[in-house]
């Protein structure tokens, strides 16, 4: 793990674990969806990973399946409390509630081809613009909250996550959501300096325990 390198903040931002969903619905902010057995191996899986790690600050989406993602994790760490962030929740989305079915079929409704018209916004959702500065100040103040050399860890969601990426690294937000390097409990992580951040790294710690679905499934937003 990164270790105290010139007194930088160092802030791991960890996507949650798999999510019971069988019938595949576009759950973005809806209440209800908890782990699968499978997420919460992995939510264990990365409590261990964590263990050892002389972490300062827990910071977390309210979204349930963030919550169970970082529990085991905090079991590990009893001296933190978790602050509860809505500014690292999943993106608004107009597709939330809808199931894509077979080859996306829900992106060829034709009531919803005004919310597809601007990808570049995007006008399905949430701008790409408003997740990038609410996360860039969640790393901010969990910086601030690990105190120089110390080592934060946010739960949060993947499109915010590889948002936050994109910017940190001065790269335009429209993209593919196929190509997103963000596994479920993969962990990006920033150095942040004197509030900027000046490195951004990426591990999958659980990479074994990946569905092959995961690593290239698309929908809008997610």
């Amino acid at each position: 793990m990164v270790s105290d390198v010139e007194n930088a903040s160092i802030v791991h931002v960890m996507r949650h674990g798999q999510v019971e969903n069988p019938t595949g619905v576009l759950y973005g902010r809806l209440p209800g969806f908890a782990l699968s057995a499978l997420g919460r191996e992995m939510a264990e899986r990365m409590g261990r990973y964590w263990a050892e790690v002389p972490l300062t600050h827990l910071r977390c989406s309210p979204l349930q399946r963030a919550q169970e993602t970082m529990a085991p994790t905090a079991a590990r760490h009893p001296d933190l409390t978790i602050v509860p962030d809505e500014r690292v929740i999943e993106a608004e989305n107009r597709f939330e509630g809808m199931t894509f079915g077979k080859d996306n079929a829900a992106l060829r409704n034709p009531r919803m081809f005004w919310h597809m018209r601007n990808p570049l916004r995007p006008s399905w959702g949430e701008p790409y613009t408003a997740i990038a500065a609410r996360m860039r100040a969640a790393i901010g103040d969990a910086a601030a909250a690990a105190g120089a050399g110390g080592q934060a860890l946010i739960v949060s969601h993947q499109l915010p996550i590889w948002t936050a990426r994109r910017a940190a690294e001065g790269k335009p937000f429209v993209h593919d959501p196929r190509r997103r390097q963000c596994t479920l409990c993969s962990v990006t992580s920033f150095t942040v300096r004197d509030g900027v951040i000046t490195a951004v790294s990426y591990a999958e710690p659980v990479a074994d325990l990946l569905p092959a679905t995961s690593k290239r499934k698309f929908k809008v937003g997610t």
